[in-house]
């Protein structure tokens, strides 16, 4: 669930706070390109933001600004720039600054949005839904929910992004919220997938009849529904899925989380989690589909951690303890992370100068690192674009820099529920690969869509055969 989600290309987020923004001359010591003018290099972003990104890396150095929006961004790119700015030991990036232009008017005061004492002590409230009970107890519901969808995907031909689009959203009703899967959960679902397409349409007003006015139209009703069910498990008490936990999370004085702040941070929650979980399960998918003797080397695996499938031909659960001896399952989880990250970049703003690469980079900039780019530099990991498990042993992990793989973010922001991610495709995998053979048609090869969220452009065209 990686810290949920790059709705927007880190250069295309425009700053919504003018005072302190640095001017043309305040930034011109930095080499980069405004573009055409008026539109500057939006559409050129728009069009390859990876290849766009390549082209600014190899021309200007790892340090370099662009104009897209109206407004200067500075692009820091490379691992030290990702530990500079993800650790942020001198507090000097602000996220709610960074992510609230693209994030603020739907999902307000999520986790991701907050920074410094207010994040740190929602963090720790918040925490306790994923502590080994709660998350005891989102094991078996995954299994069970997984277990039943994957049964109805054998023998046919299928488009794998929105099957697991669907079943990620019903997941996220069951486990996060307690409903059973039915006509309420549907409701609360399409609530959050209006939200998630209004937070990057072009049109930012609610006007009728637009993408943004059925986002804000499906945060109404998710607020309302969100406030009245928080008083009720407060005063019901006790519950093991996560709103239940956030209802009665608690600060270090032992207060109660205000309702409104509970209610803002599930809505970001279940908006984060399930388009990550659902693009980083799809990339994994088409990396196994790609790679079969990787699908037999975690076949076996799984199978010996759980004994596969039983008599009556349905496969076991893997039980909450076993899930850690899933290492090569984890292996190629990470691999599929680094080649199509689910947050292709992340946006901050400086509160403060600073310097870096040789530069000094003035406060109100908007700046950004680019994580996908980082993922693809041979220097830190040769042959980049072939699928190999294998970087993600312990010696290979220890020798590379800590920040040159950071699909979770990383610092006071790692993404809080990084280990529910971990446990859902595992868990996925130990249903799938039991019974069935990913395969592809030969030489098929889709084409992704690189942003806000990755994903096969065609739905990932995949035939699950039983085995």
């Amino acid at each position: 669930m990686a810290t949920l989600a790059a709705h927007t290309p880190a250069e295309l987020a425009p700053s919504h706070w003018s005072e302190g923004k640095p001017t043309d001359d305040d930034l011109s010591h930095i080499p980069g390109d405004a573009g055409p003018p008026l539109i500057g290099n939006t559409f050129r972003m728009l069009a390859d933001p990876h290849g766009f990104t390549r082209r600014m890396v190899d021309t200007y150095g790892p340090v370099y600004r662009s104009k897209a929006l109206g407004g200067w961004n500075v692009m820091l790119i490379g691992p030290e720039a990702n530990e500079l700015v993800l650790f942020d030991r001198q507090k000097i990036f602000s996220s709610t600054q960074g992510w609230g232009p693209v994030l603020d008017k739907l999902f307000p005061r999520g986790l991701m949005l907050l920074d410094f004492d207010h994040h740190r002590a929602d963090r720790r409230a918040l925490s306790i839904a994923f502590k080994p009970e709660p998350m005891r107890h989102y094991s078996g519901s995954l299994n069970a929910g997984i277990a039943g969808a994957v049964r109805e995907w054998g023998g046919k031909d299928m488009l794998f992004y929105p099957a697991i689009k669907e079943l990620t959203l019903d997941l996220a009703a069951d486990s996060f919220v307690g409903l059973p899967f039915g006509p309420e959960a549907d409701r609360i679902n399409q609530a959050f997938v209006d939200m998630v397409q209004a937070s990057v349409t072009p049109i930012r007003k609610p006007l009728p009849f637009t993408q943004m006015r059925k986002g804000v139209k499906g945060r109404e009703f998710l607020v309302d529904y969100f406030t009245q069910e928080t008083h009720r498990r407060r005063a019901a008490g006790g519950g093991q899925d996560m709103f239940s936990q956030f209802a009665n999370a608690t600060h270090e004085d032992g207060s109660l989380m205000p309702v409104d702040e509970v209610v803002d941070h599930m809505n970001f929650l279940m908006m984060a989690a399930h388009d990550t979980i659902t693009s980083s399960a799809t990339s994994l998918v088409w990396q196994l589909a790609n790679n079969p003797e990787w699908q037999d080397r975690l076949r076996d695996e799984i199978v010996s951690v759980t004994g596969g499938v039983d008599a009556d031909g349905r496969t076991r659960p893997i039980a909450y303890e076993d899930l850690g001896k899933l290492e090569l399952t984890e292996m190629a989880f990470k691999e599929a992370l680094r080649m199509i990250p689910p947050v292709p970049s992340m946006p901050r703003r400086a509160l403060k100068n600073f310097e870096f690469g040789g530069y000094r980079i003035p406060a109100g900039t908007p700046v950004g690192i680019n994580i996908h780019y980082v993922h693809h530099m041979e220097e830190h990991w040769p042959d980049p674009d072939r699928f190999d498990p294998m970087r993600f042993t312990p010696d290979k992990v220890r020798d590379r820099h800590k920040y040159a793989w950071v699909p979770f973010g990383g610092g006071a922001h790692m993404c809080l529920g990084l280990h529910f991610a971990y446990m859902q495709v595992k868990i996925l995998m130990a249903h799938l690969l039991p019974q069935y053979r990913i395969a592809i048609a030969d030489g098929y090869a889709p084409d992704w869509q690189p942003w806000p969220i990755p994903k096969p452009k065609d739905g990932l065209k995949v035939r699950f055969e039983r085995l």
